[in-house]
């Protein structure tokens, strides 16, 4: 991968390139019956945006998208049923597309465009494919921190301190992929101990003020200045940083922290497979992923011609806690259900 600052010239090159670019990696799209192509859509908003806009760009096929944060998309595959609403899932973490294959709701698909992929961002069966990584971070608000006298965690039992009380956000497991990477810290962190992990989340409750359906808005309520610090992705920090929030500081916990590898699948009897083979292709190129930085997502991609910007999180750096992705997915529903019970219940509509 090469490391590059994108100006906003560069952008629109990029978004140019990007049309014309990925043409060959999904060329069967606009050959195939399917002219039309529904999927679940996991990252931020501007991102699913742009995402289905230029995959419809470049094959003429119309995408539309419902975003879902993982927990979310499990739930509403489950209520579809036998008749489903959707064709593939974009986004959100490898363990949540690993709970929905233990459901019965994936179709394998070894996409070409895998090969480019690193092993350890995908499943060999073609259960799903990583296209991006993620890290965990705390993102603090520099001006909350001061007027409550705390210094930006740099530790897991930092955010345990009393001065933090009613002043930290994170999502719920349940419902988010960013929050279960938390819990599932915990359990790495305690040598896979779920009652550790558990019990460590009853300390913190009395210092969560909310706790959110969606992993990025903890950052945006730590940005408004409503709690010091939000439990989010490195990634939806700098954005945020970007767009306004300067006050906000991302700092990294120094006991370690687990990775998102951002996944794409294929869904179960979808009603337009050729279509959503050929978005898989499509998402897999190095033109489709250098999306993500111009709509200020800064993720990092699994393509290794991809571009990797100032913005994004040098990996190498940071004390990752290698998680067997199959395993975090395969204990998912049982350890949240866990969370909720014996923590807090998930947040409801």
């Amino acid at each position: 991968m090469k490391r590059a600052a994108l100006s906003g010239a560069a952008l629109l090159s990029l978004m140019a390139a990007t049309l014309v670019g990925c043409s060959t990696a999904s060329g069967d799209a606009s050959a195939s019956g399917d002219k039309e192509l529904n999927f679940i859509c996991s990252p931020q908003e501007d991102w699913c945006q742009q995402v289905a806009a230029q995959f419809t760009a470049e094959t003429g096929i119309a995408a539309n998208y419902v975003r879902l944060s993982g927990g979310e998309a499990v739930a509403r595959l489950a209520a579809s049923g036998d008749a489903p609403e959707f064709d593939a899932w974009f986004g959100g973490g490898a363990d949540g597309h690993i709970a929905a294959d233990a459901e019965g709701f994936l179709e394998k698909y070894v996409s070409p465009g895998a090969e480019q992929i690193p092993a350890e961002y995908k499943d060999a069966d073609g259960t799903w494919t990583g296209i991006y990584v993620g890290a965990l971070s705390f993102c603090s608000n520099t001006d909350v921190l001061k007027r409550i006298g705390a210094d930006a965690p740099e530790s897991w039992e930092d955010l345990l301190d009393p001065v933090f009380k009613g002043n930290i956000a994170m999502a719920h497991p349940g419902t988010s992929g960013t929050a279960y990477q938390a819990l599932w810290t915990q359990v790495m962190l305690n040598d896979g101990d779920q009652d550790a992990a558990l019990d460590y989340f009853g300390r913190l409750h009395s210092n969560i003020l909310q706790y959110s359906k969606s992993g990025s808005a903890p950052g945006q309520m730590a940005g408004r200045g409503e709690v010091a610090t939000g439990i989010i992705f490195a990634q939806d920090c700098q954005k945020f940083i970007n767009e306004g929030f300067t006050n906000l500081q991302t700092t990294f916990p120094k006991e370690g922290m687990t990775y998102e590898v951002g996944a794409v699948s294929l869904l179960k009897n979808a009603k337009h497979p050729d279509a959503a083979k050929s978005f898989i292709d499509w998402t897999l190129t190095a033109a489709a992923q250098d999306i993500a930085p111009t709509v200020g997502t800064y993720s990092v991609p699994t393509n290794p011609d991809a571009t990797i910007t100032d913005d994004m999180v040098d990996l190498s750096k940071l004390n990752l806690l290698h998680e067997d992705i199959s395993v975090a997915g395969d204990t998912r529903r049982e350890l949240t259900a866990r969370f909720d019970a014996e923590v807090a219940p998930a947040p409801k509509e």
